[in-house]
C-alpha cells in the first residue's frame, strides 16, 4: 500500500498548494505553479509504478493540477488569464529542454558523479518533454474553450452567471484529459513500451484522471470563495 498512500498524500499536498499559493500569492501564484507542475511532471512521468492494481507513470497528478489551475483562474479571472497559465507553462517548458539539453554538451570534471544520472534522466526527456508540450496545448487550450462554453450554455439555461461550477469544471476537464490520455500516451511511449502496456497506461491514467477531476471540484469552489473573500475585503477597504 505504499504507492497508494504516496499517492494520496501527494494529491492532498498539491491540491493544498494550489489554493495555498492562491491563497498566498494571487493568480500570479497560479501562474508560477503552472510552470512549476508542468516541467515537475515532465521528469516524474518516466517513472513506471504499480498502485491500485494498476500500471501507471507518475506525473499524472502533477498534471492534472494544471487543469485544476486553469479551471480556476477561468472561473475567477477569465479566459485570457487561463489560456496566458498555459502559454506560460509551455514557454517555460520550451526553456528547460534547452536548459538540460546543455547540461549534456558539458565535458564533466574525472571528480563528477552526476553527469551519468543526468544522461540517464535528461537524454530521454526531449521525446517525453516535448510530446508533453504538444499534447498540453492542444488539451489545455480545448479545455478552456469547453469550460467556457459549458459556461455559456448553463448561464444562457438557468440565467445565474455563478450556477452549475461542478458541471463546466468536471464536463470540461473529463472530456480534455481523455483527449490528453491517448494523444500523450501514443506519442511518448510508441515504441518504448509493448501495446499492451501502453493501453494500460493509458487506461490507469484517465482512471486516476477521472478521480483527480471529481475531488478537484471542492477546490475550484474553494478557490472562487477566497476570491470572493478577497474582492469583499477590497471592496470595503474601498468603501472605507
Amino acid at each position: 500500500m505504499t504507492n497508494e498512500l504516496l499517492l494520496i498524500g501527494t494529491l492532498i499536498v498539491l491540491y493544498g498548494a494550489v489554493l495555498l499559493w492562491f491563497y498566498l500569492f494571487g493568480t500570479g501564484g497560479l501562474m508560477a505553479f503552472t510552470v512549476f507542475a508542468t516541467i515537475a511532471a515532465n521528469i516524474e512521468v518516466l517513472i513506471l509504478i504499480d498502485a491500485y492494481g494498476m500500471e501507471m507513470t507518475l506525473g499524472n497528478i502533477l498534471f492534472a493540477t494544471t487543469f485544476l489551475v486553469t479551471d480556476i483562474l477561468s472561473e475567477i479571472a477569465g479566459k485570457k488569464a487561463a489560456q496566458r497559465a498555459v502559454w506560460a507553462g509551455i514557454a517555460a517548458n520550451v526553456l528547460f529542454i534547452l536548459v538540460s539539453q546543455s547540461w549534456l554538451a558539458y565535458i564533466p570534471s574525472v571528480n563528477d558523479w552526476a553527469m551519468p544520472s543526468m544522461k540517464a534522466i535528461f537524454s530521454n526527456t526531449p521525446r517525453m518533454m516535448l510530446s508533453s508540450l504538444a499534447v498540453y496545448a492542444v488539451a489545455q487550450v480545448f479545455d478552456v474553450w469547453l469550460y467556457h462554453k459549458w459556461w455559456e450554455i448553463t448561464e444562457k439555461k438557468t440565467g445565474d452567471h455563478r450556477a452549475f461550477l461542478w458541471l463546466r469544471n468536471n464536463g470540461s476537464t473529463l472530456v480534455s484529459q481523455m483527449v490528453n490520455t491517448v494523444l500523450f500516451t501514443a506519442l511518448a511511449f510508441w515504441g518504448t513500451y509493448d501495446i499492451p502496456t501502453l493501453i494500460s497506461v493509458a487506461l490507469s491514467s484517465y482512471v486516476i484522471f477521472i478521480f483527480t477531476s471529481l475531488l478537484d471540484t471542492p477546490v475550484v469552489y474553494a478557490a472562487r470563495r477566497l476570491h470572493d473573500k478577497k474582492a469583499g475585503h477590497t471592496a470595503d477597504a474601498d468603501v472605507a
